[in-house]
């Protein structure tokens, strides 16, 4: 055996190639071109000690440079206290596998419990799942049941201003589903309700899917939205972050049939843009129809509290063609980062730090309207995030801020730029981003 820690020995290989009818990897391989294939050494180190490793890896952390973030455009610098990661780790919990077998997996299955339970209180509706990957395969899979709830229908409305990547996701489900999505045009930065109505009146429309607030940052005004999905036989489907639930009107106060988004910002890292923790809660009538799982609380042959899986509509637990979804591992390690945050914070802390966001978001907005330099694109009502017209170049801003330490936001167009404000954020920082500003225009000028 060539290499020890290499699970397939020589005998193995001999094997495998004889079922696949050929004689050596080489003749295995030979279909891909010469070019493509790789023939040198790979660039790997040789064996280190353990405190070569540890001085490796922090050489490598070293070349990171931390920004300070006014950037958000779906995943947000928020802050998480430090008991968040530290629980995280203890080996009751630290494993984003399904816990099938319950008697073992008491402590997996109490916390995802209580995610459920936290995420139905945070969202209004009655029932969530035990998470999903993030919040745009969530919002997909939601369009995906929208289908399989209404049967005959094969239409899904998206607004423009949902997400991007988001949209594209929904579309590359709905393409291998052979589901039409229909765009809705935004006016002036929200959903045109006009093009809602029109195309509900058509006929053959399962869902419609929007997003509060928007990628604009904007609060839409969705009032009598879900009566005209429901007497269109549609469901409504709201997209959202999930902590700006915190203060702003819950899905189910808007008359949403799903509730679905990223919850990122329940004390999950940033980390370099990942992974995301999806969520999606329905209503008690839509929760067979529910992709993933959904923990239960019931009694051992003891009479004590016990936990266990139920409602697993995937194909592994029954007939393919009845399947709800193939979602398979059911990211609870994230589950467990919001589930930790949501018991930590409480709806006083979880209010506080969506205040903060909202007032301080609302602060550098209007410092930078007084610089002349920047107006508001859309003069529209927003939480903690909102879209900047540029007097200048935008690429050319971010790399000035960028050079000051500073993560000036995310650029949605050559002139317009997406900035984000959290409860981390400080007063100094949101002063010194102005004036870096100031001086890289007077530099122009």
């Amino acid at each position: 055996m060539s290499y020890k820690y290499f699970p397939h020995t020589d005998s193995d290989v001999s094997q495998m190639l004889a079922a696949a009818g050929a004689k050596s990897l080489d003749e295995l391989y030979c279909d891909v071109p010469e070019q493509l294939r790789f023939r040198g050494d790979y660039a790997l180190p040789s064996t280190m000690s353990e405190i070569e490793v540890r001085e490796m890896f922090r050489t490598l952390a070293s070349m990171n440079t931390p920004l300070v973030c006014f950037a958000g455009n779906g995943c947000y610098d928020h802050y998480a206290p430090s008991i968040v990661a530290r629980l995280a780790q203890r080996s009751e919990f630290l494993t984003s596998y399904t816990p099938y077998q319950a008697e073992i997996s008491q402590g997996t299955l109490h916390y995802i419990f209580e995610y459920q339970s936290m995420m139905a209180t945070l969202t209004g509706m009655d029932i969530s799942n035990a998470s999903m990957y993030d919040g745009a395969t969530a919002t997909a899979e939601a369009a995906m049941m929208a289908i399989a709830a209404t049967k005959k229908a094969t239409r899904v409305l998206v607004s423009e201003t949902v997400d991007a990547k988001t949209r594209r996701v929904v579309d590359t489900y709905a393409h291998y589903h052979g589901i039409d999505i229909c765009t809705i045009k935004a006016t002036d930065g929200i959903t045109d309700r006009e093009s809602v109505e029109r195309e509900l009146a058509q006929g053959g429309v399962a869902g419609v899917v929007v997003q509060q607030p928007n990628c604009y940052g904007i609060v839409e005004d969705f009032s009598g939205l879900s009566e005209s999905c429901h007497s269109a036989k549609a469901l409504l489907i709201m997209n959202s972050v999930a902590a700006d639930l915190a203060i702003l009107k819950t899905p189910r106060e808007w008359g949403a049939d799903i509730a679905v988004g990223e919850a990122q910002s329940l004390g999950l890292p940033m980390m370099f843009g990942g992974p995301g923790l999806g969520y999606m809660c329905t209503t008690e009538k839509l929760m067979r129809k529910m992709p993933g799982r959904i923990v239960g609380m019931t009694q051992d042959n003891r009479g004590q509290r016990a936990f266990v899986l139920t409602l697993q509509a995937r194909e592994q637990h029954i007939r393919r063609q009845k399947a709800t979804s193939n979602i398979c591992s059911n990211q609870s390690l994230m589950a467990l980062y919001a589930t930790i945050y949501l018991a930590t914070m409480g709806r006083q802390g979880l209010r506080e730090a969506a205040e903060q966001s909202y007032q301080k978001a609302h602060d550098l907005c209007d410092s930078l309207i007084a610089t002349r330099h920047f107006r508001l694109t859309y003069e529209q009502p927003f939480f903690n995030e909102f879209c900047l017209t540029f007097d200048g170049n935008v690429d050319d801003l971010l790399l000035e801020c960028e050079s000051y330490g500073y993560m000036a936001g995310v650029k949605v167009d050559d002139d317009k730029l997406m900035i984000a404000v959290t409860e981390k954020r400080t007063a100094e920082e949101m002063a010194d981003f102005i004036e870096i500003i100031n001086r890289y225009m007077e530099d122009k000028e």
